[in-house]
């Protein structure tokens, strides 16, 4: 497999800030804590060290050490849990929703992501351990985002009637897209696929989700979190109550957008005078104002001492929105950076002032490598159309007229009769002036009507031409399908079982580790 580095700016699939995000964030200093690099490590980590507790590290030792009691320890993340505790032990953390069967490939890009970069710190600063975090977004919910998984240009959907948070659905009904997944491997060896299809087990999409990315990934390491948690969100009751008390998130981020949009930058989230849901078995409604305390949609109306007191008592039944989430996994993880999409890295810009209201180190932020994988049949299609690396990311009529433009450049190649045209309708407009000055609107229009006769005899030798080449440009547009599934990155559509169509999963994630360096800002494509 051979790896190329293209810059992000010539794929055209990111915004202008997205790129600044990725490779010079130097632009945006007023709004975080210190650009991404590897000499800005050291600072964060002394800086996490003297803010983030002993206490907090013993209650997420014990937090894992119970999450983890049931599953089979690997060396890498038993002895991560053990030294989670020690001063020297950091977290770099990555997160995302609870996808049926992990979605997107891109999920597992994240991952691979933080892994890499947590073996790579550990070279340059060796008296310090770097853990791997997967933050499981299960109090998320959207359930059309994580209803279903792309198969070979199918979509296998999950249907529920559940509502609320998605973490805590049943996950009844996942069994059928199983046997569809097993199904569409039944020519290669299906060995990895069934392990990892057995894996993808429990009561709850939560559990189903963490016991398959142990699965996946518990040989590099990586500790997974469930933010929904009542150990967890007890720590987070003091943030609960200064949000209830003074809407300190709402009244942050309002500021940082005013300077954000001053500065010409793009504001991606919308702060809420409340950014909180409250959690029931079936519901994630908004904590919404009102002239008494507080309403919520299906409990009703609350007063704020009645809420400061359930705070106390049920801090489970409080859930952070997109502007709080990155503050309560801050708060609780030793964490150095977050790593996430280039759209998601955007609204970390507005969170900086939110982290200084509460005294919580805000971390390095950093948009994960984005990958492009090109198997051997596409490869091979390439090169017999003569579509090089740089022609990928070109909409599919760009590529069609310019494999007609190199295979059939003589038969639709009209520049001569271009030119014979012109110099015509000049001869004779100018004849024709010579005669009768009052004929000259006659003789234009002529002119007008003999290019349009030209043009039709042009667009029917341009039809011949891509009939007679219509295995190529059919060809051509399966290429583009394969690069640029639905007009979209590849990455955010097809799932790692389509990409690992041989049943070799664990392989192609080696292979996409090894390929991921951290510290490179540039578009990755992998080509067999």
């Amino acid at each position: 497999m051979q790896k190329f580095n293209i810059p992000r700016s010539h794929t055209a699939y990111f915004t202008e800030q997205q790129l600044m995000l990725a490779s010079d964030q130097e632009k945006v200093i007023p709004f975080i804590q210190n650009p991404f690099s590897l000499e800005h490590f050291a600072n964060q980590i002394e800086t996490k060290k003297n803010s983030f507790s002993t206490n907090l590290r013993d209650i997420l030792k014990a937090y894992w050490e119970e999450l983890y009691s049931n599953k089979k320890h690997s060396a890498a993340v038993l002895s991560n849990i053990q030294n989670i505790n020690g001063p020297n032990c950091f977290t770099l953390t990555t997160g995302h929703q609870l996808n049926v069967f992990t979605g997107p490939v891109f999920m597992i890009y994240k991952i691979l992501h933080v892994i890499r970069l947590s073996e790579e710190l550990k070279k340059e600063y060796p008296d310090c351990q770097f853990v791997p975090v997967f933050w499981m977004a299960t109090e998320d919910h959207d359930y059309e985002e994580i209803s279903s998984v792309e198969l070979f240009g199918r979509e296998l959907k999950w249907e529920t009637p559940q509502t609320g948070a998605v973490g805590r659905f049943e996950t009844q009904g996942l069994e059928a897209l199983k046997d569809e997944i097993r199904a569409s491997f039944s020519r290669v060896d299906t060995a990895q696929i069934d392990a990892f299809l057995s894996s993808y087990t429990g009561n709850t999409l939560t559990e189903a989700t963490f016991s398959l990315i142990h699965e996946i990934f518990s040989s590099y390491g990586l500790l997974c979190v469930d933010g929904d948690h009542a150990l967890l969100k007890r720590q987070f009751v003091p943030i609960i109550h200064k949000e209830l008390t003074e809407e300190f998130s709402y009244k942050a981020v309002v500021k940082t957008n005013e300077r954000l949009i001053h500065e010409g930058w793009k504001v991606q989230a919308t702060p809420r005078e409340v950014n909180l849901f409250y959690l029931t078995a079936n519901a994630r409604e908004r904590i919404l104002k009102s002239e008494d305390g507080f309403y919520i949609e299906g409990i009703g109306n609350r007063s704020l001492n009645e809420l400061l007191e359930e705070a106390n008592q049920y801090p489970e039944r409080f859930s952070p929105n997109v502007i709080l989430r990155p503050l309560f996994q801050e708060l609780l993880l030793p964490n150095l950076c977050y790593v996430g999409g280039a759209g998601e890295i955007s609204y970390w810009l507005q969170l900086k002032g939110v982290f200084d209201q509460v005294s919580v180190p805000y971390p390095l932020i950093q948009v994960r490598t984005s990958i492009l994988m090109i198997d051997s049949s596409t490869s091979k299609k390439m090169d017999k159309y003569g579509i090089a690396l740089d022609d990928m990311f070109n909409d599919v009529h760009q590529l069609k007229e310019h494999y007609l433009a190199v295979e059939a450049s003589n038969e639709v190649d009209f520049t001569q009769i271009d030119e014979h045209l012109e110099r015509l309708r000049e001869s004779i407009t100018t004849h024709v002036k010579s005669v009768d000055e009052g004929l000259s609107g006659y003789a234009e229009a002529e002119g007008v009507r003999l290019e349009k006769a030209i043009q039709s005899i042009k667009d029917k030798i341009t039809k011949t031409v891509k009939q007679r080449h219509d295995t190529a440009l059919r060809a051509i547009e399966q290429i583009q399908e394969r690069i640029v599934p639905k007009n979209s990155m590849q990455e955010r559509s097809v799932s790692v079982f389509s990409l690992a169509s041989d049943g070799d999963l664990i392989g192609f994630i080696e292979r996409v580790c090894a390929s991921i360096d951290p510290f490179d800002p540039d578009f990755v494509v992998l080509r067999s």
